[in-house]
């Protein structure tokens, strides 16, 4: 059992610029973890050992020559849909894929700012699950207990980050992607404002559907993640607007008095949805806490017209989402080696590529509208992250395509609109269920919000101190430590 809490990405950075720990150091003792753990976590698909204490070498250099930029040194992961030159990019599927000839934009960035890349976390394939298992790379499994899943499809990263492997990961929200495995495995998850960072080498990523984004300990290490990574190349489809201060210097900010609507209303689903009574509490607890702060926190009923009117977004996400699996599956070198849950949404995107993706580009704009009522009467928007706690691995073994979707529709139905919108959320921990697994709560706000979002984060975060919680399946090398 571990009882301190693994180092944050900014107590890393000034660790280094201080002279108090080395780039050398920090990486050998990452990629211990990762050797300590893969047996039970078995968070990442490709480890970059000496890559890593090549490059680590070389930030040592820069740092004792005086050389200071933001994450110059910090041993960083990115998951296994993300360009590293010289490595696969599998994402989470089986076979031989040709290593990629350069890095994204994204890892550009985070070598310009100095990280070290150690490694690539383990997904679902193509990012469809919300459990990171495959017959790829078997199962990722929770640091808060072996027998559940960290979610997905970021489980890698978000099970790196809670166990203490990196200070940070990078991972990719789809349909609450980063938010979901957030939620249940106690960090912090931020899906931005879509084309905030950007997906070059693809225009846009699942038609506009998917955002990057950081997973971390912390709100201040969030924002720093986002300071790094925000901006676009020429092509980028969508190019938000800048922001008009760092993140860094938002979330350090106290936010004003703010209007905060409690909603736990969801979108359409195609299964029943049964909210975990146990994240109802955490949520209303949660809502409660921000008006200890001073906010206006009021509970928006289901019949309420001012909570936000969903209707059939579900179309849109299809829409978005099939099609680009039909998309992406064509880079896959055996697509017959895929999951038959893969293959038939695959097949079922070639069709919805034609009908329903233009539609759903078409009705975007009346969707934001309709949506984006709410807040002419609230400024954020409070919701669960998903309905349930984390499954039990193996929970979808056998399960028909039909079934696994009626699975995840169940849990996970709060997240995937605001990807549809294509505005900010922020995943918050919310608490612990009787069993100790971990939930979250996320803070939702319109088009280029995060600043606003990360305020109101770290002044939560700075009256629950969920940093401190510890898991208790930590590598045999950090508990040593």
């Amino acid at each position: 059992m571990g009882e301190a809490a693994p180092m944050s990405l900014t107590a890393c950075v000034l660790s280094l610029a201080q002279g108090r720990a080395s780039s050398g150091e920090l990486v050998e003792r990452a990629l211990a973890l990762i050797d300590a753990s893969q047996p039970t976590l078995n968070a990442f698909r490709i480890v970059r050992a000496e890559a890593a204490r090549a490059e680590a070498a070389a930030a040592d250099r820069r740092l004792a020559a005086g050389e200071r930029v933001p994450l110059l040194g910090v041993p960083i992961a990115v998951k296994d849909d993300t360009d590293v030159a010289g490595e696969p990019t599998a994402f989470g599927c089986p076979g031989r894929f040709p290593p990629a000839r350069e890095d994204c934009e994204m890892v550009r960035r985070l070598r310009a700012a100095g990280a070290v890349v150690v490694g690539k976390t383990n997904t679902p394939e193509l990012g469809l699950f919300p459990f990171t298992e495959g017959s790829a790379f078997g199962a990722t499994r929770n640091p808060w207990s072996l027998r559940h899943t960290p979610g997905g499809s970021s489980g890698g990263s978000a099970a790196a980050v809670a166990a203490g492997i990196v200070p940070a990961a990078l991972g990719s929200d789809g349909a609450g992607s980063v938010r979901i495995p957030a939620a249940w495995c106690g960090l912090v998850g931020v899906k931005p404002q879509r084309g905030r960072i950007s997906t070059w080498p693809d225009r846009e990523s699942f038609n506009g559907l998917t955002c990057v984004g950081p997973l971390t300990r912390t709100v201040a290490d969030a924002a720093l993640m986002l300071d790094v990574l925000s901006g676009n190349r020429p092509g980028d489809r969508h190019a938000p607007a800048p922001p008009t201060e760092p993140y860094a210097v938002a979330a350090a900010r106290e936010p004003r008095p703010l209007r905060i609507g409690v909603s736990l209303r969801h979108a359409y689903s195609a299964a029943p949805v049964r909210l975990d009574p146990e994240i109802r509490a955490g949520v209303l607890r949660l809502g409660g806490r921000l008006t200890e702060l001073g906010h206006t926190v009021r509970d928006l009923d289901d019949d309420d017209d001012d909570d936000p009117r969903y209707r059939m977004m579900g179309l849109a996400l299809m829409g978005r989402g099939e099609s680009g699996v039909h998309g992406w599956v064509k880079r896959v070198p055996d697509p017959a080696l895929l999951d038959q849950r893969t293959r038939e949404t695959a097949r079922l995107g070639g069709v919805l590529a034609r009908t329903l993706l233009p539609l759903a580009r078409r009705v975007e704009a009346r969707e934001r509208r309709r949506v984006g009522a709410v807040f002419e009467r609230v400024d954020v928007l409070l919701a669960p992250t998903t309905a349930s706690p984390p499954f039990e691995i193996g929970r979808a073994d056998g399960l028909s395509s039909r079934a696994t979707q009626r699975l995840i529709a169940g849990a996970c139905p709060y997240a995937w609109p605001w990807n549809v919108l294509g505005w900010p959320g922020v995943s918050v921990p919310a608490g612990l269920t009787g069993e100790r697994l971990p939930f979250g709560a996320q803070l939702l706000g319109p088009a280029g919000s995060e600043g606003l979002l990360l305020s109101l984060a770290a002044q939560l975060e700075r009256l629950e101190r969920w940093q401190e919680r510890v898991p208790p399946h930590l590598p045999d090398a950090l508990v040593a430590a």
